[in-house]
């Protein structure tokens, strides 16, 4: 406490007051100097309790401060009471709680980026791998027909790892706050048609039977480019799980509270354990034989919500699944 200046010098003041007073009131009766004394000795222990009361919250204060900047899991929050040492306890309370709410998120944030990146490392080495069996096979296979078949497998994996590329980028990107989505007025119909033009050859190929219900002049409001984007991811999902001689249809429903598109396939539909976590970022399934990446649903979650809208996944009462996009008027 006496390391403080100003505390020393209001000291030095006060018992030159004091010696000066009692001084005067000696010289004037002895009684009064002895009570001016007396009154300057209990004035200055009142003041050193108070004083010496102030700084030891001041130094649990700072102790807790101190905890704050040096990542201690152990946060002290003091005990209020009147005045305005109480006022600067609860702003500074309040103000290291903060700072330890956002060490906690930057915290996850590092742990699910490290995550991430081991996931990704992952699901890239998977196609390089078979990638570098195959180019291996080719330089000891003389048969020309194999060697074509797999010279297309490899082309194959590197689409693959091509999307897998890109729809990482897509996410950070997304995450990033960098994407800007634009706010206009979409033809449903017209959206739907776009997205499922480029899989229409595939569909073809595979003998799936595709369906669609949506009636012109219903309009949404959003990015027509993303949203695209997230109803391929949709339909990519719908066609490997319909697979071959399969169903898939797609529906659309205005109401005076939202606009409703479903996407339907015959596929197998999904495990019950599944359901919760089809969005989650590189969640492949609880089987073994899960295919994909765990990308395309996160994405197209993403994407949606970041516009106003809803994305859930269930499984169909007949079979298949039922992908529902909500958006609100």
């Amino acid at each position: 406490m006496f390391r403080n200046r100003e505390i020393r010098k209001f000291a030095v003041v006060f018992a030159a007051i004091a010696v000066t007073f009692a001084a005067v009131g000696f010289a004037i009766q002895p009684a009064a100097g002895i009570l001016v004394l007396a009154v300057a000795a209990a004035f200055g222990t009142v003041f050193y309790v108070f004083t010496k009361a102030r700084y030891q919250s001041i130094a649990q204060l700072s102790e807790q401060i101190d905890l704050v900047l040096h990542n201690a899991d152990h946060l002290f929050i003091g005990e209020t009471s009147e005045g305005e040492l109480s006022i600067l306890q609860s702003e500074i309370t309040k103000m290291t709680l903060r700072i330890r709410e956002q060490n906690d998120a930057l915290k996850r944030e590092k742990e699910h980026l490290a995550e991430s990146m081991a996931d990704i490392a992952h699901q890239l080495r998977t196609p390089l791998t078979s990638v570098n069996l195959i180019l291996s096979l080719l330089e000891n296979n003389a048969d020309e027909k194999e060697r074509k078949a797999m010279i297309r497998e490899t082309k194959e994996l590197f689409v693959q790892m091509d999307w897998l590329l890109t729809s990482l980028l897509k996410l950070s990107r997304l995450d990033a706050g960098i994407v800007v989505f634009q706010r206009e007025k979409i033809d449903v119909h017209t959206l739907i048609s776009g997205a499922v033009h480029p899989f229409l050859i595939s569909m073809e190929l595979h003998s799936i039977t595709f369906q669609t219900d949506v009636p012109k002049e219903i309009f949404i409001q959003g990015d027509d480019r993303w949203i695209s984007e997230a109803i391929q991811n949709i339909l990519k999902n719908c066609i490997e799980s319909a697979g071959n001689d399969g169903k898939i249809a797609i529906a659309c429903e205005d109401t005076l509270l939202f606009t409703e598109i479903m996407i339907c396939d015959s596929g197998v539909g999904f495990a019950k354990e599944d359901l919760p976590h089809l969005f989650d970022r590189f969640y492949r399934g609880i089987h073994a034989g899960a295919t994909g990446y765990g990308i395309g649903l996160a994405l197209c979650k993403t994407i949606i919500t970041r516009q106003g809208g809803t994305i859930t996944a269930k499984n169909h009462p007949q079979g298949g699944a039922v992908f529902t996009i909500r958006f609100s008027k």
